[in-house]
C-alpha cells in the first residue's frame, strides 16, 4: 500500500510560511553551505523540485524516487499561480484541495472541492510503487493526519513567530518515530518519522 509522505520546511516554532505565506526569510547559510545542502535533497527527493527549476538544477531527465503524485492546499499551490504557472509539478500527478479554484485552472491539475481524506484512501489503494506527497498546506496536513505515514521535516533554525502552522486541525496526538536524521553545516536538520 502507498504512503502520505508529508516533506515540508519547517520553522523552530513549527511554521511553514509567514502570516501573508511568505517563505522567503528561511535561512540558508552561505552560497557553498546553500549549494551542499541542496543538491543533496534534489539528489534525495528530486521530485519535490518544481518542473520549471529542475534543468537549472540538473534533474531535467532524473526519475521519481519516492513520489509520483503530489497533493497540495491552495495556499501550496497558489505561489505558483501567482507567477502565472498553473502546472507547477509536470513531472506528477497533481491534486489540489480547494472549494474555491476552478475545476479547469490546468488539464494537469485535479482539482478536489472537498473531502480530502476520500481522495487519499483511494490514492493509497492504488497499485503503484511510489508515495503520495503532501506538499501542504497547515490546514490540510491537520484535516489529513490520520492518513499521514510519514513527516520528513526540514527544520530551519529560525523562530517566526507568526505564521502558518505545520499543522492546523483539530487536537489529536499522534505520536511518530525519528527513522533517521542528518543535520547540515547551514544548521538545517531533516528528519524523516514514521507513523507508530
Amino acid at each position: 500500500m502507498r504512503k502520505l509522505v508529508y516533506y515540508i520546511a519547517v520553522t523552530l516554532d513549527g511554521r511553514i510560511a509567514g502570516p501573508g505565506g511568505e517563505y522567503d526569510f528561511f535561512p540558508t547559510g552561505d552560497e557553498q553551505q546553500t549549494a551542499a545542502y541542496s543538491a543533496w535533497t534534489n539528489t534525495l527527493y528530486p521530485e519535490t523540485v518544481p518542473t520549471a527549476y529542475r534543468a537549472a538544477v540538473g534533474l531535467d531527465d532524473t526519475p521519481n524516487r519516492h513520489f509520483d503524485t503530489v497533493l497540495m492546499g491552495l495556499g501550496a499551490y497558489r505561489p505558483a499561480l501567482d507567477a502565472g504557472i498553473t502546472s507547477p509539478y509536470t513531472h506528477l500527478r497533481q491534486y489540489v484541495v480547494s472549494s474555491t479554484l476552478k475545476a479547469d485552472i490546468d488539464p494537469a491539475v485535479t482539482v478536489v472541492p472537498d473531502d480530502p481524506l476520500a481522495l487519499v484512501h483511494e490514492l493509497k489503494q492504488e497499485d503503484d510503487k511510489l508515495n503520495v506527497w503532501l506538499c501542504g498546506g497547515g490546514k490540510l496536513a491537520g484535516t489529513l493526519l490520520p492518513e499521514i505515514d510519514e513527516l520528513v521535516i526540514k527544520s530551519y533554525p529560525v523562530v517566526a513567530g507568526a505564521g502558518i502552522p505545520a499543522f492546523d486541525g483539530a487536537f489529536d496526538p499522534t505520536a511518530f518515530g525519528v527513522a533517521e536524521r542528518t543535520a547540515f553545516p547551514n544548521g538545517v536538520t531533516l528528519t524523516r518519522l514514521t507513523r507508530r
